[in-house]
C-alpha cells in the first residue's frame, strides 16, 4: 500500500502541497485530477525524490517503507517507477544500453541476479512489439527526435521492462493522438495486478476511459479536497473543478 499522510511539500521556499493525505492499496488503481498549479505533478516527483521538492512536514510510505528515507535510486530498486509527463532527450545514449543499464541496476540493489544480453534483446524485442514500437528505435539514443507519442511508449515499455510495484503516471496523455493513447493505454492495463499499484495523474476524462480507476481524487489547493469512484471523473469532464475551489481555500 501507498500511504501519504499530511504531505507537505514546497519548491524554491513555495509551499505546493499542503497537508496531502492519500491511500492507494495494493491492486488498485487511483485516479487524481485537478486544476493547472494544484500540485500533481509536485506529488509525482516528490514520490520520487527528485530534487528541489523540499518535504517540510508529513509521511509517505510504501509497503511499510519510508519512502522519503531513501534517496531517488532506492525508490526504484524499491518498485517506485514515475513516468514523466516530458520525457527528457539523452543525446549520445543508446535507449536500448540506457534501458539495460537501469534494469540491472535494480537488480544488483535488490541482490538479484542480472539480466545478460542476450536475453534482454528477447525481452526489449517481445515488449517492443506490443507497443508497436519500430525496433530500430531502440537503438538510437533515449528519446531524442523521438514524437510526443514515440515518447510516452517509450516510458512504458521502460515500465514494462523494470516491472515496477509502483506506478506513478504524470499526464501520460499529454500529447497523443487516439491512437497512441490506446496503445500507451493497452500498456498500462497489461501491468495491472494484484500485487501492483498505479496511481494515475491526468486533466480529462479520455485517459479514464481506457485506463479504469478504482478510485477517483480532487487535487486542489495544494491537497486531497475529494474522493469517489470512477463517476466523479464524468462529473469533473461535465462541471468542471469550481465547485472544488473554495473548499481547498
Amino acid at each position: 500500500m501507498l500511504k501519504i499522510n499530511n504531505l507537505h511539500v514546497s519548491v524554491a521556499d513555495k509551499p505546493i502541497l499542503k497537508g496531502l493525505t492519500l491511500e492507494v492499496p495494493a491492486g488498485e488503481v487511483h485516479a487524481v485530477m485537478g486544476p493547472n498549479g494544484a500540485g500533481k505533478s509536485t506529488l509525482g516527483y516528490s514520490l520520487s525524490g527528485r530534487p528541489g521538492y523540499e518535504v517540510t512536514d508529513g509521511s509517505a510510505s510504501w509497503n511499510g517503507r519510508d519512502l522519503l528515507d531513501l534517496d531517488p535510486a532506492e525508490r526504484a530498486a524499491a518498485g517506485l517507477f514515475l513516468s514523466f509527463q516530458y520525457p527528457i532527450e539523452i543525446p549520445g545514449v543508446p535507449a536500448m544500453t540506457f534501458i539495460r543499464t537501469a534494469l540491472n541496476a535494480q537488480k544488483r540493489a535488490r541482490g538479484e541476479e542480472e539480466v545478460s544480453a542476450p536475453a534482454f534483446l528477447k525481452l526489449v524485442k517481445a515488449a517492443s512489439q506490443s507497443l508497436k514500437m519500430d525496433f530500430d528505435m531502440l537503438k538510437r539514443p533515449l528519446n531524442v527526435g523521438f514524437s510526443g507519442g514515440e515518447k510516452k511508449r517509450m516510458e512504458i515499455l521502460q515500465m514494462a521492462l523494470l516491472e515496477p510495484s509502483l506506478l506513478i503516471l504524470d499526464e501520460t496523455d499529454s500529447g497523443l493522438d487516439i491512437d497512441a493513447l490506446r496503445i500507451v493505454a493497452d500498456g498500462v492495463n497489461a501491468m495491472r495486478s494484484p500485487e501492483r499499484s498505479m496511481l494515475v495523474i491526468t486533466h480529462y476524462q479520455r485517459l479514464l476511459d481506457y485506463i479504469k480507476p478504482d478510485r477517483v481524487h480532487v487535487l486542489a489547493g495544494g491537497r486531497i479536497v475529494a474522493s469517489g469512484g470512477p463517476e466523479l471523473a464524468l462529473e469533473l469532464e461535465a462541471e468542471g473543478y469550481d465547485k472544488f475551489l473554495p473548499e481547498a481555500a
